[in-house]
């Protein structure tokens, strides 16, 4: 009896007959076989023969293999082995599906480790940035500290040059109390005249400059500023008296020691002032009351004088004025419901005694019809009261020897005439011809029938009177 085995052994296999095996064995020559491009022209010819059925389904959870045998649509008897060409099918299905599986795994690799190298990228400039900022915060801290040291250290040289020290809190004091010490100003009196010496020939000492007045120019110095000097303050000017312990005083000393003018003289002598200075640095100043004591010297009995009133005191220095000092500090005239009211010369006269001192210098108003309509207006109630009229003129006129001074309310359409004739009446006759000028600019006004706008008077003015060379007769004069 055989075996199953011996009988395979006997039987003789016989190849499927294929198309492909069919073209091969058409082939007069031999070639090699390209398995892959007889499957592809399998395929291709399944599809031209249309055995296929479009309809048919495949499903997704079908492997690929299944897929591609479908396709190729090769009969497969059941219980028959597979053939040649449908084991290289399938092999050349799941190399091929392997293939695709390797690329996009591969593909995933590289964009995974890319991603890798960008994080590490980014994590080693996190390091380095944070390490960085540690240095550079170290060194802003340092920087930081080193410049509040700079400040201090200002602060304090800024504090003594005032005079003052910077305390702080004492360990025995308490936290919210902070005290400064205020060192006593001390005054190096050499060092003070020294440089007021050389403030002087700065501010042109001794030297002189032309001062211009009304009538003619003269050659004036500076008035000094007195200043004196004493053990606990300064007296500049006429007083009062100034402690040291004053701010302003150390700030006026202390200008002076570094060699500069007074700061608080600046607005007043812009182009600075000599001093006049009385070193009395020995003699400490005693402020009195005018009330504390009788100022004249006390008399006592059987001539006996008392020491005590006899001690050396110091009183405020008055500097007496003269009496044309005292009235240049005064106005010239003073304009009192409509009426110029001489002050100097009424003070003069009282100071003087005299009852004449009204013809020296003296100012007259004359009456013209400007004047009157002025105080008429100013006579007027307040609501029905006239605007001021914008076409009238203050005219000064000095007379030939200056001794008077003519003032006039005139309208801009007056002629100078008219002026001539308003001098005239105020002046009387008997007086000899005269012109009619200005200075500034220089100009004789001789022609009596031109207005005072055609002659540029259209603003305040100021006229002097000049003598003529070849008088004439007032009767003349007013006919002119």
């Amino acid at each position: 009896m055989s075996s199953p085995l011996s009988m395979l052994k006997k039987t003789r296999r016989t190849p499927m007959q294929g198309p492909l095996d069919e073209q091969w064995s058409r082939q007069k020559v031999p070639f090699r076989r390209n398995l892959l491009k007889e499957f592809q022209a399998a395929l291709v010819s399944d599809e031209d023969d249309g055995t296929s059925d479009p309809n048919t389904p495949i499903s997704s959870h079908a492997p690929v293999s299944d897929t591609f045998t479908s396709k190729s649509k090769v009969p497969i008897k059941k219980g028959a082995p597979p053939s040649n060409f449908e084991l290289m099918s399938a092999m050349m299905q799941r190399v091929t599906f392997l293939e695709r599986t390797v690329k996009s795994q591969a593909q995933e690799i590289k964009c995974k480790d890319n991603k890798i190298s960008v994080l590490e990228e980014t994590l080693k400039l996190q390091k380095e940035s944070e390490h960085a900022c540690d240095l550079s915060g170290r060194d802003d801290l340092e920087r930081r500290c080193q410049q509040l040291q700079n400040q201090v250290c200002e602060m304090e040289s800024f504090l003594n040059d005032y005079g003052l020290i910077w305390v702080g809190d004492g360990e025995n004091s308490d936290s919210a109390e902070s005290t400064s010490v205020v060192r006593p100003f001390n005054v190096n009196f050499d060092l003070v005249l020294q440089r007021i010496k050389e403030l002087n020939i700065l501010a042109g000492e001794g030297e002189s400059f032309v001062q211009t007045t009304a009538m003619r120019a003269q050659l004036a110095k500076k008035d000094p500023v007195r200043l004196r000097l004493y053990s606990n303050g300064i007296i500049m000017f006429d007083g009062p008296f100034r402690s040291y312990m004053e701010h302003s005083t150390q700030q006026c000393m202390q200008d002076l020691m570094d060699g500069y003018f007074p700061s608080e003289l600046q607005e007043r002598f812009p182009d600075g002032v000599p001093f006049e200075v009385d070193d009395r640095r020995d003699e400490e100043f005693i402020f009195r009351l005018p009330w504390e004591k009788f100022p004249g010297e006390g008399q006592a009995v059987c001539g006996r004088r008392d020491e005590s009133s006899s001690a050396p005191t110091s009183q405020t220095p008055g500097k007496k004025l003269t009496v044309d000092q005292f009235l240049n500090r005064l106005p010239r005239v003073v304009v009192k419901a409509g009426r110029v009211i001489d002050i100097r010369d009424s003070v003069r006269a009282t100071l003087q005694g005299s009852v004449d001192a009204q013809s020296s210098d003296s100012v007259i108003l004359i009456d013209t019809p400007a004047l009157q309509a002025m105080k008429k207006r100013l006579q007027s109630p307040t609501s029905d009261r006239p605007s001021s009229a914008r076409d009238v003129i203050t005219l000064k006129v000095k007379s030939e020897d200056g001794n008077h001074a003519y003032i006039l309310k005139m309208c801009l359409s007056e002629t100078v005439g008219h002026l001539r004739q308003y001098l005239d009446k105020q002046r009387g006759g008997g007086l000899p011809g005269y012109d009619i000028i200005s200075v500034f600019p220089h100009c004789c006004y001789d022609d009596d029938c031109q207005t005072l706008q055609l002659c540029g008077l259209t603003t305040n003015a100021s006229l002097l009177l000049r003598r003529r060379r070849d008088p004439h007769s007032p009767a003349e004069v007013n006919q002119n």
